[in-house]
């Protein structure tokens, strides 16, 4: 496995951990349709949260949020809907997040979370 896709994966746990600490229900990573990939899907109570992530190990090429364009995040919704189709589950709201994750590998990692971002 090359070290971006580790750091990736490594990014991708940490903040699963994170957000399940900030009481969201993860119930999907990488989840493909027909159109696109969501990185990871979540419940906030009666919102279904679609999250956008952006793992990096330094700012040499600016912050990891930096990464996450708005029309990606604006994308979100559709793959939202249709995560909510698959598993016949209906929801209040369909929200858009955005996890940036630092981590060097050396300390502790920053972990940035923006909630309702599109």
């Amino acid at each position: 496995m090359k070290a971006k896709d580790r750091l990736g994966r490594r990014g991708e746990a940490l903040a699963a951990s994170y957000l399940e600490t900030a009481g969201l229900d993860l119930v999907d990573h990488n989840w493909r349709f027909g159109l696109g990939e969501t990185d990871l899907v979540a419940i906030d109570g009666s919102t279904l949260v679609v999250i956008e992530m952006k793992t990096c190990s330094s700012l040499d090429f600016g912050d990891p949020m930096e990464g996450i364009s708005a029309t990606k995040l604006h994308r979100l919704y559709l793959p939202g809907v249709r995560w909510a189709q698959a598993h016949e589950l209906r929801f209040t709201g369909i929200r858009v997040d955005a996890v940036a994750v630092l981590d060097n590998g050396t300390g502790e990692p920053q972990i940035d979370h923006l909630r309702a971002v599109s």
